[in-house]
């Protein structure tokens, strides 16, 4: 891909057309220890929801066995099963917001480039090497040539989960996430390194830096249960009323952070109460939304705070429908609708 310029690559919101939306067929029983039976049929309430909006799913298998129980489950929770495509690779996770391709337009062409960002599960597990190597798998199958970026001569640690763009230049991205001495992606880059990383490679050269993710997010700062872009200039926020809990002072220090920028409208999103299995925080927040062409998969928790939390991103998306998607069992795997989903934009 020596002939395009990185200056002129710029990643779409997420909110533009979409050729179809990526997930993989759980089967890694350690992400919900004790509770993985539901897992998978949570999948297939999405994939049901998403192709019977209209719109195309690639499904990744381990294998033909995984292959033959998705789409038997998917045909009985009544998912369009000729709208999905089935890609046959092995995986560790399969945390596709994280470990799959980010797609970016070349401004010259309007081509889309597959970004082969590396995956070392999150600076905290070891077993990532197959994920590491999903992208360029589903690049082939997209027909998309892959870049991987690059910055100081070495390959560039990144998950989409951290990053929330506007298609417009904007970027929003945690401290806690790749500045911090926990779980470090890239040993020894800057603020100006990251800053120049996203312009080169994602056309956004304003980042807006947030303090830190939610409590329970062993991602250690990922953005997409915190803050989200809805419209270009336009954010929802996750805010938590309850002064005593311990997500209060991180969220109000973001809020802060985006009052900051006057060019912004910022809508608050309620968070629910805490949710806790064995004894542990998960990361439940509302924030971690997928936007598809004409509905949007939302994360409900049998909380008082879910209604409220649908009538806000209705008023956000009034073109879109609003489909509240049970995810109380799928957050035991600490993430849910957005850390499992990848768009591929329409070229």
């Amino acid at each position: 891909m020596s002939n395009i310029q990185h200056s002129l690559l710029k990643m779409p919101p997420e909110w533009a057309p979409q050729e179809r939306i990526w997930l993989s067929w759980p089967h890694a029983r350690a992400d919900w220890p004790g509770k993985f039976a539901p897992i998978p049929w949570v999948f297939a309430e999405m994939v049901r929801a998403i192709t019977g909006s209209g719109q195309r799913v690639g499904l990744l298998v381990k294998d033909a066995a995984a292959r033959a129980e998705a789409m038997d489950m998917l045909d009985r929770a009544g998912a369009t099963l000729m709208l999905v495509d089935i890609l046959e690779i092995k995986t560790n996770r399969g945390w596709l917001r994280d470990c799959g391709p980010i797609w970016v337009k070349d401004a010259s062409s309007s081509a889309l480039v597959a970004l082969d960002w590396k995956f070392n599960g999150w600076a905290k597990y070891a077993n990532h090497k197959l994920d590491n190597a999903v992208p360029p798998h589903i690049a082939a199958f997209t027909n998309h040539n892959t870049i991987i970026p690059m910055h100081k001569g070495k390959p560039v640690v990144l998950e989409g989960g951290g990053i929330e763009v506007d298609g417009a230049g904007s970027i929003i991205v945690t401290e806690e996430w790749l500045l911090s001495g926990t779980q470090v992606r890239n040993i020894g880059f800057t603020r100006e390194d990251y800053e120049e990383i996203f312009a080169n490679y994602l056309g956004a050269p304003n980042t807006i830096w947030l303090d830190a993710g939610i409590v329970g997010d062993d991602t250690h700062g990922h953005v997409d249960d915190v803050t989200r872009f809805v419209a270009a200039g336009h954010v929802v926020t996750a805010m938590e009323t309850d002064g005593t809990d311990a997500n209060a002072a991180i969220l109000t220090i973001n809020r802060a952070r985006l009052g900051r920028n006057t060019s912004l409208n910022v809508t608050e999103l309620p968070m629910p109460r805490p949710v806790l299995f064995e004894g542990q925080r998960l990361p439940a927040s509302y924030a971690n939304f997928l936007i598809c062409n004409t509905v949007v998969l939302v994360p409900v928790f049998n909380d008082p705070a879910d209604h409220i939390a649908l009538a806000t991103l209705e008023t956000c998306f009034p073109t879109r429908s609003i489909v509240p998607i049970h995810a109380r069992d799928l957050v035991w795997g600490l993430g849910t609708i957005h850390c499992l989903t990848q768009q591929q934009p329409v070229a």
